[in-house]
């Protein structure tokens, strides 16, 4: 046998550094795998410490001294300087939205109809027929499926608080797999308005 020949054999049995190559192929996707799980965690808490913050800012907006603009945004500015305690780089966006029953809110329905059709629109008179009756819930003799009721609302009407911060990931983990390096949370809750007893209500109308 050949002096080459023999060492290739015995480079063959040969197991040191064996370890170590293993470990050099493993490490870098536990290391993928550890930096993933944490940004997985902060953004949990993230979401965890928002949600606390909004329904905390939704109980005192829904005070009667809450219905004052003022008030409004004292109220959402502190919300925005909690929120960066969280993300101090973050871009922090506040959104409110007045229904005047709470299942309204849960469906985002601002003026509910009857849809006699199903067909999702309130359509205007067909035939003879007056057309689907709505209730008119901002007075404006037209309805909107949404976009009227951006605002606080009034007294006892059901107010659907949202907030929605956006920052860039703390363990950029997705760039190597061609993610987005921006993490969006929203919260949101709703609550009622005081006083409680003091809501008007709503004309019905039938769609034009």
């Amino acid at each position: 046998m050949s002096q080459g020949a023999h060492r290739l054999r015995l480079l063959a049995r040969h197991e040191r550094g064996a370890t170590l190559v293993e470990f050099a192929i493993v490490a870098p996707v536990l290391g993928f795998m550890l930096l993933a799980a944490f940004d997985v965690a902060h953004t949990l808490y993230v979401r965890a410490a928002l949600q606390g913050v909004v329904q905390k800012a939704a109980r005192d907006l829904t005070l009667e001294s809450g219905l004052v603009t003022a008030t409004q945004d004292l109220l959402d500015e502190k919300v925005r300087k909690q929120v960066k305690a969280l993300a101090n780089n973050g871009t922090v966006t506040i959104s409110r939205q007045w229904y005047r029953r709470y299942e309204h809110a849960a469906a985002s329905q601002f003026e509910p109809w009857t849809d006699t059709n199903s067909n999702g629109t309130c359509d205007g008179p067909q035939g003879g027929t007056p057309g689907e009756p709505y209730e008119d819930t901002n007075g404006n003799n037209r309805w909107d499926a949404t976009g009227g009721n951006l605002s606080q609302g009034g007294a006892k009407d059901a107010v659907l608080y949202t907030a929605t911060v956006s920052y860039p990931r703390f363990f950029p983990v997705y760039n190597v797999i061609g993610g987005s390096n921006t993490t969006k949370v929203t919260a949101s809750t709703i609550l009622r308005n005081q006083p409680y007893g003091d809501q008007g209500v709503a004309t019905v109308r039938n769609c034009p």
